[in-house]
């Protein structure tokens, strides 16, 4: 018989297991957690060479705990960066070449079978529920081989604290695309079997911390090449009506419930008019009166012609009126268009002057990073890049959001696949600390090439057609029959904002300025969004702050 040196490793949920690399260690075998929130640390492992039969590389695992029924253990897949970054970038990258790297969690199968000379990992949940009684709960990790013999044994911590994870107050949406399901899982949009997929994937979004949904009112005018145009997902029904149109919102209500019923209840409707500069209406789809259907505005249409805006003063205020009988016009946001630079400014308050007064008293934001045309007031509520917003800070701008997306890439957190996760989960202390109203990515699950020009896998593209560096497109993977594959870049997401939780908690028995104070001690003296701590000691500091307050 020959022997299999194998090697194993307990790691934590901040270390992203390349293939070529031996992770470091867990530093602290005790992982502190609010009742509510979930906990999540790693098995890494590898073996040097293989034997004869599959056997000689493949191994049992098997984890105990009084806190088993709330387990859970994944696989963590390596998947293709094609396009893993810009051609610039700072220090704090793991890798910059392409390659397959840690990123998706796939249901374990075992026996686990190692792949010889290449490191890989398990992912371990312990799901804390408010009713989750306090204490310490040991859960030990038993390694076995094909043979069921023990290879390795290890017990961790979990010090479930007496405080219940506060509710969210951030707003947050991660743009959703309902058009990408429908397309990706080849379904007739809003049939009953796309509804299904929908309310799969939007508890998903709720799970991730999303509160604010997109809203395809119309197709949104995101992401299109211009001429070109996505799988058209309309929520609304538009009738001509001889000179003026009718409007049915079923399918708009049967959506609104769909989100309460998963936890969501803000809405974000699509832009009113086309991205980059606001020049022409979106898509929108009108049944004439012989009831054939016509694409009545797009790429034709310019945004701020007769016909469009007699469109719009007929829509938004039977919108409104709707929104108020659902109970839902304070919970919606509205937006003229996305990211306006210089020199589209013009345009930009051309289709912003045109609704104004049908806007009066709703909530609009839009995504804004020159600072001077927000001097200007051409966007109230700036959703403003991670890499731009300190001049909004500076200001104290009031309702101020954040974003980042493909070009926040030096310095500044994101979710890159080859990022470290410390630059991802430093997000949810840098809101606390600046205590923003909310957070937007434009990629939840966005499943085609950039401009959307083309339909793409997930599983085999990750990066928009080699356009946005890989993980930037989406958040999570479509599973089989509609289920939802998640990511280890989803899993820190969520620990960010569990984070961002629990200051509110320090901040309800302390006060804030304690809690600005806390922070800026464990960061040397200085947090801002390009200077911030990389160290897991950090996070596990603001879990031993709350756990102090019991003591």
């Amino acid at each position: 018989m020959i022997m299999v040196p194998f090697h194993f490793r307990l790691t934590s949920s901040l270390e992203k297991v390349l293939p070529t690399m031996a992770p470091e260690s867990m530093e602290d075998d005790i992982l502190r957690g609010l009742r509510g929130e979930t906990v999540s640390f790693q098995i890494a492992y590898q073996c040097d060479h293989g034997g004869p039969g599959e056997n000689s590389t493949s191994f049992f695992v098997e984890v105990m705990s009084p806190l088993r029924d709330q387990l859970q253990l994944r696989q963590v897949a390596l998947v293709p960066c094609a396009f893993p970054c810009h051609d610039q970038w700072d220090e704090d990258y793991l890798a910059t070449a392409p390659g397959l790297y840690p990123d998706l969690l796939l249901p374990l199968h075992q026996p686990v079978r190692a792949v010889v000379a290449q490191w890989r990992a398990l992912w371990v949940d312990v799901k804390l529920t408010a009713a989750t009684v306090p204490g310490d709960y040991p859960v030990t990790v038993y390694i076995k081989d094909c043979d069921h013999h023990l290879l390795q044994e290890w017990t961790v911590t979990v010090r479930v604290l007496e405080v219940v994870l506060p509710e969210q107050t951030l707003l947050h949406t991660e743009w959703f695309h309902a058009d990408c399901l429908a397309d990706y899982y080849h379904v007739p949009v809003f049939s009953e079997e796309h509804w299904r997929i929908l309310k799969s994937f939007i508890a998903s979004a709720a799970d991730h911390g999303v509160t604010m949904l997109l809203t395809p009112l119309f197709t949104p005018p995101m992401d299109t090449a211009k001429g070109g145009e996505r799988t058209t997902v309309q929520l609304l029904d538009a009738y001509q009506q001889g000179k003026g149109y009718r409007f049915d919102f079923a399918r708009l209500e049967r959506w609104i419930l769909l989100c309460h019923q998963c936890g969501i209840d803000n809405l974000e409707m699509p832009p009113l008019f086309s991205q980059w500069g606001a020049e022409f209406a979106p898509k929108v789809m009108v049944i004439n009166e012989n009831g054939t259907v016509e694409k009545r505005f797009g790429w034709h249409t310019p945004a701020t012609g007769d016909e469009y805006t007699r469109f719009l003063r007929a829509l938004l205020p039977e919108l409104k009126r709707f929104l108020i009988q659902q109970g839902m016009l304070d919970h919606t946001w509205f937006h003229i268009s996305d990211e306006p630079s210089e020199s589209q400014a013009e345009s930009f308050g051309k289709a912003k002057a045109s609704v104004a007064d049908l806007l009066e008293g709703c909530q609009v934001m839009d995504a804004l990073s020159s600072f001077s045309l927000y001097q200007q007031g051409l966007v109230e509520r700036p959703v403003a890049s991670v890499d731009h917003i300190q001049p909004f800070i500076d200001h104290k701008v009031a309702h101020l959001w954040a974003y980042y997306c493909t070009g926040q890439a030096l310095k500044v957190p994101n979710r890159f696949i080859v990022m470290p996760s410390s630059r991802n989960r430093i997000l949810g202390a840098l809101l606390y600390f600046f205590d923003l109203e909310g957070f937007l990515h434009w990629g939840f699950n966005f499943y085609n090439s950039q401009y959307s020009r083309e339909l793409i896998n997930p599983y085999q593209v990750t990066d928009a057609g080699e356009a946005f560096p890989s993980g930037d497109p989406f958040l999570v993977y479509p599973g089989e029959g509609g289920s939802v594959n998640e990511s280890v870049r989803g899993m820190v997401l969520k620990q960010a904002l569990y984070d961002l939780r629990a200051l509110r908690y320090l901040e309800s028995k302390l006060g804030r300025e304690k809690v600005l104070d806390l922070l800026l001690s464990l960061s040397g003296g200085e947090l801002s969004f390009t200077h911030y701590p990389k160290d897991e000691r950090f996070f596990t500091a603001i879990r031993k702050a709350v756990e102090a307050l019991e003591s």
